[in-house]
């Protein structure tokens, strides 16, 4: 079980910096965003917090973000799942060797 949690992990590790990537590319070259303003969108949008302080102006640039927010934040919520469920795991060996 622990082999099939480490290569889910790294899976949604890479699924996370894919989908950042893809929302700061997109961004970028559809919204003329600069590649920070993109990056920092991108997280914030993804994150949920939503600022309202950049907004997509372009249709397409619409379109993408309700496509991308429905994708990003299934994908980021488990990433940070499976992260604390890692780092509990982690926890309970430690405590365990200690007692024993």
């Amino acid at each position: 079980m622990e082999e099939l949690d480490k290569h889910a992990f790294r899976y949604l590790l890479i699924s996370v910096i894919i989908v950042l990537a893809t929302g700061t590319i997109f961004y970028h070259l559809v919204e003329k965003l600069s590649w920070l303003n993109s990056y920092y969108f991108s997280v914030v949008t993804l994150s949920t917090v939503g600022y309202g302080d950049i907004t997509p102006h372009t249709d397409a640039g619409k379109i993408f973000t309700t496509f991308y927010i429905f994708t990003g934040v299934g994908i980021l919520t488990t990433f940070f799942s499976v992260l604390i469920k890692r780092r509990a795991q982690r926890i309970e060996k430690r405590s365990k060797k200690k007692n024993s």
